[in-house]
């Protein structure tokens, strides 16, 4: 497999991306009755989705704020089991694994974040960096970029505020550059991973808006097919995009009816608010069945 090359601070930016986007890809499901800022809205700032079109589709990711707010309002501890040992790397020998467990690493990392575990960011940051230095890609690092990661290990809200800021430059160069094959791969690693903290997250503490966040992933498990097919040939991809598929299968029976109410705005306070609602329809059986097909995709993908 050949993968177009980036420069590592393009990388660090989609990385970041998926890092504290910790349940990644939400796309065509909106929140019922929600308040937005129309001003920060526009400008795609922290606290609003930022939609992100790779080969044609388009992912809609959960802001570093509204992700950071939903897994700490579901009260589960910190634990470090749940990742990606960071010393694994070097099992991961080509383009594919590397490409891939670059976004897994990224989501990680935003775990670790957001409990401001700040030795075990350390050590996701440096591993991410191994990873894109073994692609090739690292001639052009921007140190700068990186030491303002590792400056703010200790300060989430910093941490917060920096991934905002990458959220854009990711924006802006996935719309200016072809590289969906890296940057596909990247997003794979990282949506899975994130879909295993959320289903691990409800099986700990279930509650309804993190079952309907798991809901909202079938949507986005279609765009990531669809995203991913063209190198389905190729023997690594073979085996993910097939895991992928059994996965669609589980998620054909999660069921959605959309009721549009016509929003309303106040301008003087430019908040708008979103009226139309959602109801979602998705089983405990469904619910497992989705856990264990992502802990199989995962464990092929880590090794």
């Amino acid at each position: 497999m050949k993968l177009k090359f980036m420069k590592l601070r393009e990388v660090i930016a989609v990385v970041a991306v998926v890092a504290v986007g910790t349940l990644l890809t939400t796309t065509g499901c909106s929140n019922d009755h929600k308040t937005v800022d129309t001003d920060s809205a526009a400008v795609g700032g922290t606290d609003s989705n930022i939609v992100v079109p790779i080969g044609g589709e388009i992912f809609s990711i959960p802001s570093p704020i509204q992700t950071a707010l939903l897994i700490k309002s579901s009260g589960v501890s910190y634990n470090k089991n749940l990742m990606n040992p960071a010393n694994k790397i070097t099992q991961y020998s080509t383009n594919f694994a590397k490409a891939i467990n670059l976004g897994i690493y990224g989501a990680d990392l935003g775990y670790v974040t957001i409990y401001d575990q700040s030795q075990d960011a350390s050590a996701y940051l440096v591993a991410a960096k191994k990873l894109s230095d073994g692609l090739g890609i690292s001639a052009a690092f921007d140190n700068k970029t990186i030491e303002r990661f590792t400056k703010n290990l200790g300060n989430k809200d910093s941490m917060l505020s920096l991934v905002g800021v990458a959220y854009r430059a990711s924006d802006a160069y996935l719309k200016t550059n072809d590289r969906s094959d890296v940057s596909g791969l990247v997003l794979a690693g990282g949506w899975i991973e994130s879909l295993y903290f959320t289903t691990d997250i409800y099986k700990a503490k279930p509650n309804d808006e993190i079952k309907r966040r798991i809901a909202e992933q079938k949507l986005s498990l279609q765009n990531l097919i669809k995203l991913l097919k063209p190198y389905y040939s190729q023997p690594e991809y073979t085996k993910f995009i097939d895991g992928l598929t059994d996965l669609s299968t589980v998620y054909d029976g999660v069921e959605f009816k959309y009721t549009y109410v016509k929003p309303t705005t106040d301008a003087a306070k430019k908040l708008t608010t979103i009226n139309s609602t959602t109801e979602v329809t998705i089983s405990a059986e469904q619910i497992d069945a989705i856990t264990q097909k992502v802990k199989a995709i995962r464990a092929l993908i880590v090794g």
